[in-house]
């Protein structure tokens, strides 16, 4: 039996003559925690909405719990929360009043934990939605997803409204929630810092597709950057394997590369009479070197 909860078949999707998504594959087990990263405009959003059904595909498959992505069962439905990039709520109704109905339709409404987070949050009940600031908004939006307790978690961008405080609280419960191995949480975020707290899995989205998608620890034991000397100047030509981006002036070269062993550096030491030092990086300086940043 498979476990995945979420899986994606040479998922294709054009706006007009734009491809959007190009013949992707993505598959995500169940109990993952998954960063989704990616440029503006790689895709990423379209990508949360096709699993939603709120798009569909032009090719390919997409699946979640085994059922077609744009024909859910209500079963399915009511165990997805969403969080998307732009909060839409009744604003006429107080927030008292929202959450109220919004548990009406869930038997499984967690109404401790909601208290908790509206306590916590700071979120006025009896202010009407409309009247919130982005931030409490987003507050608001984020525990009405988490109210009901659901097997899969798919946020977009939840944390860019919030303050520092708020997030690293916001941040805490994913950590809570990730302790059930039974739930699944696809989180897709541009603050890398937070990714590396809660992901234990990275996906990282080029031009349509999945560039790289692993585990965490594996990417940054993979992706490394070498700071090479050698004895006399490199030339233009000089190409490390695996290189994602290089800068070479005179002797020297800084060079990132997509498959970092000592082999590698052993290599480089005995062609180039070279010093090779390998330096760690971080999430973020890794998204920057895939898509050739300085």
């Amino acid at each position: 039996m498979n476990s995945a909860v979420i899986q994606l078949v040479n998922a294709t999707k054009k706006f007009k003559d734009h491809v959007v998504l190009d013949g992707l594959d993505f598959e995500i087990p169940q109990g993952s925690v998954v960063g989704l990263l990616g440029k503006n405009g790689s895709g990423k959003t379209t990508l949360l909405k096709l699993l939603l059904g709120l798009l569909k595909l032009d090719a390919g498959t997409s699946k979640v719990y085994g059922e077609d992505s744009w024909d859910l069962s209500a079963n399915a439905k009511a165990r997805i929360g969403y969080v998307p990039q732009e909060i839409q709520l009744y604003d006429w109704m107080k927030v008292r009043q929202l959450l109220k109905y919004t548990a009406a339709f869930y038997p499984a409404w967690d109404s401790q934990l909601v208290q908790k987070l509206t306590d916590e949050w700071e979120v006025d009940l009896e202010k009407k939605a409309g009247l919130l600031s982005v931030g409490q908004k987003q507050k608001l939006a984020i525990i009405l997803a988490l109210g009901y307790q659901p097997d899969l978690l798919i946020l977009d961008e939840p944390v860019a409204s919030l303050d520092p405080v708020a997030r690293r609280e916001f941040l805490r419960t994913i950590l809570d929630i990730a302790q059930d191995e039974s739930r699944t949480i696809l989180f897709s975020t541009h603050i890398t810092s937070d990714l590396e707290r809660v992901a234990d899995r990275i996906a990282v989205m080029k031009e349509g597709q999945i560039a790289t998608y692993g585990n965490l620890d594996d990417l940054k034991d993979q992706i490394k950057r070498l700071r090479i000397v050698s004895s006399s100047d490199l030339p233009e030509s000089f190409v490390v394997p695996g290189e994602l981006r290089s800068e070479i002036s005179g002797r020297q070269a800084l060079v990132s590369v997509n498959n970092s062993d000592p082999q590698l550096v052993e290599q480089l030491q005995s062609t180039w009479d070279a010093q090779v030092t390998v330096e760690d990086l971080s999430l973020e300086e890794i998204f920057l070197e895939m898509h050739h940043v300085k």
